[in-house]
């Protein structure tokens, strides 16, 4: 029988997928080790986070938090007065977010699932922070990213995201040649030109890189990732 299964946009999305590995069972399989040797795997929130609250740039609302890990920027959202919802593919992230959360006695609705499916989530956002998801993804789901930007954030709502760097850490082979080897190499670095012209419909509030910070910091900074701040205007 031929197989003729591609009629729509989703169906093609969903069979680039199939050029790459990284799937739930994958992330599922990385979370379930919590002593491994990764800096975000720390219970604190990013600094540009915490800055832009502090600045009084954000303020209390709606948030989204996209591949939300083991929950440290969703925990921190719902101790400065936020609705979260937090959402990643991976269910033993989700475990660990939700014991985090109880230990700082904070209310954060934990989803497992995809969020870019386009019935997965109801409403809108004030807030949607990602850290760390968007360099995770092949270049096709950017359609999907600011497919679910356009209809969950609201207006006057904020895009939060932090990513690798270009020439500090992640791939940086063009976006084609990474069908062709079917990896994307840990994860891509964008430059800061890049980034802009992805959120072109956004107004740009601050982009800058990552600020250090000490291990006895209450934050997490590392310099090879970019920070963005996005308003739908």
């Amino acid at each position: 029988m031929v197989d003729r299964h591609i009629r729509s946009v989703e169906d093609v999305l969903t069979f680039l997928d199939g050029f790459f590995a990284r799937d739930a069972s994958w992330w599922d399989s990385f979370y379930a080790d919590r002593d491994r040797n990764v800096p975000f795997f720390v219970s604190k929130p990013d600094e540009n986070l915490v800055s832009y609250l502090d600045r009084g740039v954000l303020g209390p609302g709606r948030a989204l938090d996209l591949g939300c890990g083991p929950g440290r920027n969703a925990i921190y959202l719902a101790s400065r007065g936020f609705q979260v919802d937090a959402v990643d593919l991976s269910m033993s992230a989700i475990a660990w977010g939700e014991e985090r959360a109880r230990e700082a006695g904070v209310d954060v609705r934990f989803l497992r699932g995809d969020a870019f499916a386009p019935d997965y989530l109801d409403g809108q956002y004030d807030l949607i922070y990602d850290s760390g998801c968007l360099h995770h993804l092949p270049p096709h789901r950017r359609v999907s990213y600011l497919d679910l930007v356009e209809r969950r954030l609201v207006p006057g709502g904020h895009l939060g995201l932090t990513c690798f760097a270009v020439g500090e850490m992640g791939s940086e082979v063009p976006d084609d040649e990474l069908y062709r080897d079917g990896t994307l190499g840990g994860g891509l670095a964008f430059s800061a030109d890049s980034l802009r012209w992805i959120f072109s419909e956004l107004t740009e509030v601050e982009l800058r890189p990552m600020s250090e910070e000490p291990d006895a910091s209450p934050h997490f900074g590392q310099t090879f990732l970019w920070t963005a701040l996005f308003r739908r205007d």
